[in-house]
C-alpha cells in the first residue's frame, strides 16, 4: 500500500492532540500539590485538607509523595504493556490512532475525578480515592501518549518533516501547560459564589473539556493508514522492551531525559511557590510568568530547526540542559540577592525562554532518530516501545520531582513537620531550586556520551541506499 507525506496542516492538526493531553497532564502536574498541600495563603482564602500534609510517612515524605511514587512503579508496568500491544495491533485501522480514541473520554474524565475527593475533611477514604484515581489517570495517559509518541516517526518521513512535527507539538505542549494555569486567573470570581475548592474544579471540568475535543481531533481528521504502512512486531512485550534497552544510544538518551523531567517538573511544581512564598507575589503572576515565557520561547521555534541543522541536536540539547540550570542558579537566589520579586520573575523568564524551545522541541526528534537506526539495524519496526520508554522516562522523572518536591519544599519551616498544616517555606523551595540545577547538570553530563554520528550515518546510509 503506498503512503504520503503529511501536509504541513495536517502535521497541525496532529499536534492538536498533544495539546489535549498537555492540558491534562498539567492539571495534574500544577494543581495535584496545590490543591491537596494548600499554602496558609490558600488555607485563608478557604481551601481545606482532604489528606494530611505533613511529613508523616517515615518522618521525610508525605502521603500525596508516596502516591505519586506508587503511581509511577504501576506506570512501570503499563508503560511497555501498552507500548507492545500497539506496536503488534492488526487493526484494520492502524497501529496507534485505535488505542487514542478509545483513551480520550475516559483521560479527561478522570483527570477531574483526582481533584473531587468525596469526603471534606481529612480522611482515609481521601487518600484511597486519589490514589485509585490517578492509576487510572496515568494508565489512560499512557494509553493515549504512547502510540500518539509512536506517530512522530511514523509520520516524520523526513527529517524536515521529523523537526517541523516536533516544533508543533512542543509549542502545543507548552500551551497546553499555560492553559492549565488559567485557574490561578479565573477561579477566584466563582469562590464567593461556590466555594474555593469547587470554584477550581468547575474549571478543571472545563478545561478537561476543552482538552478532549483537542484530543479528538488528530482521531477523526487523520486516517493512519494513508501515511503508515507498517508490519506489526512480532515480538512480545519483555523481548521488546529488553531490545530497547539493550541500544546503548537510547539508554543513554533516557538517562539525560529522567534528569530534564526531575527539573523540569520541579520548577512547574514549584512555580506557584515559587511566586507566592519565595517572590512573595500574587498567585496571578503565575500565570503571567508562565505565559511570558511560552510566548517568548515560541518567538525562537522558528530558528531551532536552523541551529540543528548547523551544529546538531546532541550540542543544542546540552546548551538547553546548561540555559536552565541557569535560570534555576537565578530562582534560588530569589530572597539572597537584594531585588524585587518582579525582577527575579522576569529574569527568570528571559533566561528560561530560549532553553525551553531548544528541550521542547528536539528530544523528541532525537527519540524519533534512535527508533529509525534500530529498525534499520534490527530489521523491526517498534517506535511504540521506544516512546513508551521516553514517556516512562518522563513520568519515572516527574514522580520522583513530586516526591522530592513535596518533602524538600517544607525543609526550614519553624512548623511542627507532621502538622496538618504544614506549608512551603523559602529556604526549602531554595533548597528545591539547588537540586533542580544539579539535575539539569547531571541531564548535560550523561547526553555528552550520546554518539549522535553514529545514529544520523546510519540513518544517512539507509537513505542513500533507497
Amino acid at each position: 500500500m503506498k503512503t504520503r507525506r503529511l501536509t504541513k496542516q495536517e502535521m497541525w492538526i496532529f499536534a492538536i492532540g498533544q495539546l489535549g493531553w498537555s492540558i491534562l497532564g498539567g492539571i495534574i502536574n500544577t494543581w495535584l500539590v496545590t490543591f491537596y498541600l494548600p499554602t496558609s495563603g490558600s488555607v485563608e482564602a478557604g481551601a481545606k485538607f482532604y489528606i494530611p500534609t505533613g511529613l508523616v510517612v517515615f518522618g521525610m515524605l508525605t502521603v500525596l509523595g508516596l502516591i505519586t511514587f506508587v503511581c509511577r512503579i504501576f506506570d512501570a508496568v503499563t508503560d511497555p504493556l501498552i507500548a507492545s500491544l500497539s506496536d503488534r495491533s492488526t487493526n484494520p485501522k492502524g497501529r496507534r490512532i485505535p488505542f487514542m480514541a478509545k483513551a480520550a473520554v475516559p483521560f479527561a474524565v478522570i483527570t477531574v475525578l483526582v481533584f473531587c475527593a468525596p469526603v471534606d475533611h481529612i480522611s482515609g477514604i481521601n487518600i484511597a480515592w486519589i490514589l485509585f484515581f490517578l492509576i487510572l489517570f496515568y494508565l489512560f495517559m499512557t494509553m493515549y501518549c504512547t502510540p500518539y509518541n509512536a506517530l512522530i516517526s511514523e509520520f516524520g518521513k523526513t527529517q524536515d518533516d521529523r523537526m517541523y512535527i516536533s516544533t508543533a507539538i512542543s509549542l502545543t505542549f507548552f500551551f497546553g501547560t499555560l492553559i492549565a494555569y488559567l485557574p490561578f486567573m479565573l477561579a477566584g470570581p466563582l469562590q464567593g459564589a461556590v466555594g474555593y475548592s469547587w470554584s477550581y474544579r468547575i474549571w478543571f471540568i472545563i478545561l478537561a473539556a476543552v482538552a478532549l475535543v483537542c484530543m479528538l481531533v488528530p482521531v477523526f481528521r487523520l486516517n493512519e493508514k494513508d501515511f503508515v504502512d507498517a508490519k506489526p512486531s512480532d515480538s512480545d512485550m519483555f523481548r521488546s522492551l529488553a531490545s530497547t534497552f539493550r541500544n546503548k544510544e537510547f539508554l543513554k538518551f533516557a538517562s539525560s531525559d529522567i534528569a530534564y523531567w526531575v527539573g523540569l517538573t520541579l520548577f512547574q511544581t514549584g512555580l506557584p511557590f515559587f511566586v507566592k512564598v519565595s517572590m512573595q507575589l500574587d498567585e496571578f503572576y503565575t500565570t503571567v510568568f508562565l505565559g511570558s515565557m511560552t510566548v517568548l520561547s515560541a518567538c525562537f521555534y522558528p530558528v531551532v530547526s536552523k541551529l540543528v541543522s548547523k551544529f546538531g541536536k546532541k550540542k543544542l540539547v546540552i546548551t538547553g540542559f546548561l540555559g536552565l540550570a541557569l535560570a534555576y542558579v537565578v530562582t534560588a537566589l530569589i530572597g539572597i540577592l537584594p531585588l524585587p520579586g518582579m525582577v527575579f520573575g522576569i529574569l527568570i523568564v528571559v533566561i528560561a525562554a530560549f532553553p525551553m524551545a531548544l528541550l521542547g522541541i528536539i528530544p523528541q526528534s532525537i527519540v524519533a532518530d534512535v527508533a529509525e537506526e534500530d529498525a534499520i539495524v534490527t530489521g523491526e519496526k517498534r517506535e511504540g516501545m521506544f516512546f513508551a520508554a521516553r514517556t516512562f522516562a518522563m513520568k519515572f522523572g516527574q514522580s520522583v520531582a513530586m516526591l522530592a518536591f513535596t518533602s524538600l519544599a517544607v525543609l526550614g519551616t519553624v512548623q511542627d513537620v507532621t502538622s496538618n498544616d504544614l506549608t512551603a517555606s523559602e529556604t526549602g523551595l531554595r533548597i528545591v531550586a539547588v537540586v533542580a540545577v544539579l539535575f539539569c547538570l547531571l541531564g548535560a553530563a550523561i547526553l555528552v556520551s550520546y554518539n549522535e554520528k553514529k545514529v544520523m550515518a546510519t540513518i544517512g546510509g539507509a537513505k542513500k541506499e533507497q
